[in-house]
């Protein structure tokens, strides 16, 4: 186990406390993890974080994507590394409302340096809504 699964399986526990920014953003955590994978439900709150049209802040989407990018980097990081996210692209395909959205994470490719993952948003139906992208780049623990 490295210090980033361990982080994984915390997150997991119950009474797990969330850093300030995800309970500020309202982020929610994690349902699930596997190597190279990672799954969770998020519903939009419906007074902070919608337009008056009901739609969903892409931005607030673009912040979901960093993190489950975040979280499936995590589940094969070296021990050694810290990692940074360096690129980080969000298509929207459907207007998110109120509904909740099913969120996976996996990892494409893990070189030496770089993490590559995708990140898909659905709805309940199935329904795609957004699809991100982004990379990680590995830190040596000593150079952060």
């Amino acid at each position: 186990m490295t210090w980033a699964t361990e982080r994984l399986e915390g997150i997991q526990a119950p009474g797990f406390v969330a850093p300030p920014v995800v309970r500020r953003l309202g982020l929610g955590l994690l349902d699930a993890w596997g190597p190279g994978w990672v799954r969770k439900t998020w519903t939009p709150d419906p007074e902070d974080l919608k337009y008056a049209d009901g739609s969903v802040f892409g931005g607030l989407i673009a912040a979901l994507a960093d993190q489950a990018l975040a979280y499936a980097a995590m589940t094969v990081v070296p021990d050694e590394c810290w990692y940074r996210t360096t690129a980080l692209q969000v298509r929207f395909v459907r207007v998110a409302r109120g509904h909740p959205l099913l969120i996976e994470g996996r990892v494409l490719a893990a070189t030496r340096r770089l993490i590559t993952a995708e990140v898909d948003f659905r709805r309940p139906d199935g329904e795609l809504m957004a699809k991100a992208s982004g990379q990680q780049i590995l830190l040596p623990k000593g150079n952060a």
